[in-house]
């Protein structure tokens, strides 16, 4: 069996996923399956009276148990400011102290994660406390995403069709002209839902377009300067801002970061190593404790999470509720706990349970992942992260069947464990309804301030390599390492939260490239 549709999927399963969603996972998941709580339905609307987007006034108001709350507008297009206008939505957390030395603008990742709900919900793991008493402390909803304007394609019913569904191409063999035809009506299917439910914003969610939004939210504020963390996919935000306009850098912090220089096919190729290492050091643990429910060596180990893979992906599990468990989701289920170290034990129950037939345990996890809380996804983040990476990456809206089938070749032999089922991801973006608009070029931001890239060694989503790539092509990148697991840093280790909070309340940077954390 395949995964459905084929290039959703495999967009979604391995990916730059939002901290917003795998920073709470170590205590959300060992919990409850819960949402993040949603800051206000409706805002007083922005004032019209302006002639620049940038002599905006914010209309805040109390929300969200001590934030304020304001939707700003933002051209539709930039190339057209005195055209259609979308709105964005903002939570601000005032400065502790009530003397702010400005704003931090924060972005959780995705793309397509809130950061509006991100700071209203989340502000003590978003941000330290030094940063909170000293800086008023921004979450936005980037275009297209939560409450600001945003993408809408299926409705739930549908997206439990897509995600936990078998369809057409399930019948079908993987990489065969057949298959390829199924999967890219899907695709195309999906993309069409998205032009009738969102309407002209669909073509205009690209991160080029956030930058310029970012770029007036800072002017909205008064700061000359901008104050920045990002992590994830916020870090291709923030190099992207910082290239853009190097000369309006203050302090930015780009942690868990993405290579701006990666295409589609290796971002897949990176993570689908990542993971596979990931879900190596997972085993390498298990083995040691006598109720790990796999057996070694860990070569024979890993086999064993592989032959699972291969036996759901042959007769994919039925779970309470009715919903199926494919190889697909089965393998987001692997994946959402190795993002936190601390949520590895998640992958005892979910290998005990599937190997015995039982798909609840699999099915729990991917809804943490998808957003899904009783039949209901909390937000829009599968939708926005598909527009957006379609739109981030260029592509020429064909097909080449034979490079797609010597990617998928590579990915097997790779990632022995989980490579076979990552093939084949670009028949979504190449059936989308608009090219993409970026052209992943390096960034440099000649003459910036100091900018902060952190990388974590054992970090599946953003491998190292890419902060280590980001920090050598910004001119004033600065490298901090952090040797562990887990996807970003900040607000995980002592050492890196002392450097981060010394760095925004006083710009002081480590030398350069020279710091590892422990």
């Amino acid at each position: 069996m395949t995964r459905r549709p084929p290039g959703l999927r495999r967009l979604a399963a391995v990916s730059a996923a939002a901290v917003a969603v795998t920073a709470a996972l170590g205590t959300l998941l060992l919990a409850a399956c819960m949402p993040l709580p949603r800051t206000i339905e409706t805002l007083p609307k922005p004032d019209l009276d302006f002639s620049d987007f940038t002599e905006q006034v914010p209309q805040w108001v109390a929300c969200a148990d001590g934030m304020q709350c304001a939707d700003v507008f933002a051209p539709l297009d930039w190339a057209d400011p005195e055209g259609e206008r979308i709105t964005l939505r903002l939570v601000k957390h005032p400065a502790e102290n009530g003397s702010p030395l400005g704003t931090v603008f924060v972005n959780p990742g995705g793309p397509g994660a809130s950061g509006a709900d991100y700071i209203a919900s989340y502000i003590d793991g978003a941000v330290g406390a030094p940063v909170r008493e000293n800086y008023d402390v921004i979450g936005w909803d980037p275009r297209g995403v939560g409450d600001s304007s945003a993408v809408s394609c299926f409705d739930d019913a549908e997206f439990d069709q897509i995600l936990y569904g078998l369809n057409e191409s399930d019948t079908l063999e993987e990489g065969t002209d057949a298959w390829l035809e199924a999967a890219s009506r899907e695709s195309a299917e999906f993309g069409e839902a998205c032009v009738e439910n969102t309407g002209a914003l669909l073509e205009f969610v690209d991160t080029a377009s956030t930058v310029q939004d970012l770029d007036m939210l800072r002017a909205l504020v008064g700061d000359a300067q901008l104050n920045y963390l990002g992590y994830s996919y916020g870090t291709y935000i923030g190099a992207r801002y910082a290239d853009a306009y190097p000369e309006r850098v203050g302090r930015l912090v780009l942690d868990g970061a993405l290579d701006p220089t990666s295409t589609e096919s290796e971002v897949v190729r990176e993570q689908t190593i990542g993971f596979e290492v990931s879900l190596r050091s997972y085993v390498t643990d298990c083995l040691t404790r006598e109720e790990c429910p796999v057996t070694g060596p860990i070569d024979a180990a890993m086999a064993q999470w592989g032959a699972l893979l291969d036996a759901v992906d042959a007769e994919p599990l039925r779970g309470s509720d009715g919903r199926w468990v494919t190889s697909s989701t089965l393998l987001t289920a692997i994946i959402t706990p190795l993002y936190a170290q601390g949520s590895w034990p998640w992958l005892d129950e979910l290998y005990a349970t599937a190997a015995n037939g039982d798909g609840d345990t699999a099915l729990y996890l991917a809804d943490f992942y998808n957003d899904r809380v009783d039949g209901v996804y909390q937000t829009n983040l599968m939708e926005a992260f598909s527009a957006i990476n379609c739109l981030d990456y260029p592509s020429s809206g064909e097909i080449d069947l034979d490079q797609l089938r010597a990617e998928a070749a590579e990915l097997d032999a790779i990632a022995p464990t989980i490579g076979r089922f990552q093939g084949f991801g670009g028949v979504f973006c190449a059936n989308w309804p608009f090219t993409g608009v970026e052209t992943r070029e390096p960034v440099s931001a000649s003459g910036a301030e100091p900018i902060l890239v952190i990388g974590t060694t054992g970090d599946p989503a953003t491998p190292y390599r890419w902060a280590v790539s980001l920090a050598e092509q910004l001119e004033s990148g600065v490298l901090v390492t952090y040797e562990g697991e887990g996807h970003t840093a900040y607000g995980e280790n002592a050492c890196i939260d002392a450097i981060v909070d010394g760095y925004f309340l006083t710009g002081a940077v480590p030398s350069k490239d020279a710091t590892v954390c422990s």
